[in-house]
């Protein structure tokens, strides 16, 4: 499912369930592999600690809704594995874009992430 490494350089707050990122290198290995520097450290200052309680709670619904929805799956994300994405993807019916790139295209390649969204959006 998900990369391994990302439980590296986290640090817990068990009073605030919370998780915080202080590995610099590896948090930027993770989600900024493909930006510049500049865009990496300003990224990163501007990371916040995180909850855990919404990724485990379990939804009520007990099928998903008959929507159209889509998946774009980076193809070099450290964060969630592409194999790993595809399931998830078909799994939902989604219909799945896999764009070159790490966990943040809005970062490293916003144009074709634009590129992506407008399609997707436009029905293509």
């Amino acid at each position: 499912m998900v990369n391994p490494a990302q439980l590296t350089g986290l640090t817990f707050d068990t009073e605030k369930e919370t998780a915080a990122r202080e590995d610099v290198e590896i948090t930027r290995q993770l989600f900024f592999a493909d930006c510049d520097d500049a865009t990496a450290i300003a990224a990163i200052e501007r990371l916040r600690p995180q909850a855990g309680y919404p990724s485990m709670v379990r939804t009520s619904l007990t099928e998903h809704p008959k929507v159209r929805c889509s998946y774009i799956a980076c193809t070099e994300d450290q964060m969630v594995s592409l194999e790993w994405a595809r399931r998830t993807a078909k799994s939902l019916g989604a219909d799945l874009t896999e764009l070159p790139g790490s966990h943040s295209p809005f970062l490293s390649r916003p144009e074709a992430l634009t590129d992506v969204l407008l399609r997707i959006a436009d029905g293509n």
